[in-house]
């Protein structure tokens, strides 16, 4: 099987079910996003520190390739079976950002991102998880995609934030308060 098919050099693409569109189009931009976030998810993985969540992120990283495929669907024309996220894989998020805050130390105030390689890759992941929820929010707003979608990148950008914080504890690195200038 080629890698190229040449029916996308006029800047057209398909969705699942076969329907053309834009490569700028809405659903394009979800599911690149998301995407995109899986692959930052695969960076964040492969730091050393991260170790102990590898299997985790490989569970999110799968959840994120269903998302995708979710968005990359035709509603109207896919006649494809697809697996899906449930309600228990945003438990699972929760529940881990519970057990990883049992412990870290209060948030007194907000982070700057930095520190340690894991730390900051965990918050470039955070902030393109929030622009593929805004995207989906877009595209929700245009054209309704399932409730868990939403839930689902807004439970993993939180996931992230907390997990940057974590990968600053388990790598010994300082947390970086933002301190406000005075007036």
């Amino acid at each position: 099987m080629k890698v190229y098919t040449k029916k996308g050099d006029e800047g057209q693409t398909s969705l699942l079910g076969g329907t053309r569109v834009s490569k700028h189009h809405l659903r394009i931009e979800a599911y690149g996003t998301v995407d995109e976030l899986n692959s930052w998810m695969g960076l964040l993985k492969d730091q050393p520190v991260a170790a102990p969540y590898a299997a985790f992120i490989k569970q999110i990283q799968d959840n994120l390739f269903t998302l995708g495929s979710h968005l990359a669907a035709d509603p109207d024309a896919n006649r494809m079976q697809l697996p899906q996220v449930t309600a228990t894989d945003v438990q699972d998020l929760e529940q881990s950002i519970d057990q990883m805050e049992e412990s870290l130390p209060a948030l007194q105030n907000f982070v700057l991102p930095g520190g340690h390689p894991a730390n900051s890759t965990a918050h470039v992941a955070r902030c393109v998880c929030r622009r593929a929820e805004r995207i989906a929010v877009h595209l929700n707003d245009v054209q309704q995609i399932e409730a868990i979608i939403l839930q689902y990148l807004n439970r993993l950008s939180d996931w992230l934030f907390v997990f940057s914080r974590e990968m600053t504890r388990l790598s010994g690195a300082e947390e970086v308060a933002w301190t406000p200038r005075k007036s």
